[in-house]
C-alpha cells in the first residue's frame, strides 16, 4: 500500500493526501458542485482524484476501521466508522439542517430523475416556523452566518450569493444532507425541539 503512495508523482500525492484529510473532516465528497461562472453544476476535482485512487484510499480507511461506500444516484462518496466525530453546529444551522433534510426528502419523492433540489430563504424560514422552535426571529447576521457555515460543509450553495440575503434568495440543497440523518428522525428532532421550547414556557 505504501508502494502505491510513494510510485505517484509528488503533485499526486499532494492531491491525495487533500482529498483523504477533506474526507476525514467532512465525511463525504460530492461528484457535482455548483459552479458560479457557468451557473450550473460541474464535476468536483476533489472527487475525480478519489475516484482514481479509490482501492488505494479505501484500503488506507480500512486499517482505521472507516468505510468507504459510494451512492452513484446522488454522486457521493462517504466514510462511514465508530470514530468519526462532525463538528459541532451551532442552533440556527442544526435547525437549518433539518429543515432542509425534510425539503429535500419531499422534492426527491416528487423527482423522478433529477437530484437536484432548490429552495428559498424564505420557505426555510417558514418551515422552521411552523415548527415553533425558535423564540425569536433570527438576526440576519445570524442567518447569514449559518449559511456560511452549510456552505462550507457542502450541505447547500446560495445561488445568489451570500452579500444579500433575503426571503427571495435561492439556496441549491447538495444531496450529501442524505447523509445526515433520515427525514422522519429529522421531523421528529424538530419536534423535541418545538417540544422543549414549549416546555421552557410552562
Amino acid at each position: 500500500m505504501i508502494t502505491y503512495f510513494e510510485e505517484l508523482m509528488q503533485e499526486e500525492q499532494e492531491e491525495l493526501r487533500a482529498v483523504i484529510q477533506l474526507l476525514y473532516r467532512q465525511t463525504f465528497l460530492l461528484e457535482r458542485k455548483y459552479d458560479k461562472k457557468s451557473r450550473r453544476l460541474v464535476f468536483n476535482k476533489d472527487y475525480r482524484v478519489a475516484e482514481r485512487h479509490l482501492p488505494f484510499i479505501r484500503e488506507y480507511l480500512d486499517i482505521a476501521g472507516i468505510e468507504l461506500k459510494e451512492n452513484p444516484q446522488t454522486g457521493l462518496l462517504y466514510i462511514q466508522g465508530e470514530n468519526l466525530m462532525g463538528d459541532k453546529l451551532p442552533k440556527l444551522a442544526t435547525l437549518y439542517l433539518l429543515v432542509l433534510k425534510i425539503i429535500y426528502d419531499e422534492q426527491m419523492s416528487a423527482a423522478s430523475t433529477s437530484s437536484n433540489v432548490y429552495t428559498t430563504l424564505g420557505d426555510l424560514n417558514e418551515r422552521l416556523g411552523s415548527f415553533g422552535v425558535l423564540d425569536a426571529q433570527p438576526s440576519y447576521t445570524e442567518k447569514k452566518r449559518a449559511l456560511a457555515l452549510l456552505k462550507k460543509y457542502q450541505i447547500i450553495e446560495p445561488l445568489d450569493g451570500m452579500e444579500e440575503l433575503d426571503f427571495e434568495s435561492r439556496l441549491l440543497i447538495y444531496p450529501s444532507v442524505s447523509m445526515v440523518l433520515l427525514g422522519d428522525d429529522a421531523r421528529s428532532i424538530l419536534n423535541t425541539f418545538g417540544e422543549d421550547r414549549n416546555d421552557d414556557d410552562e
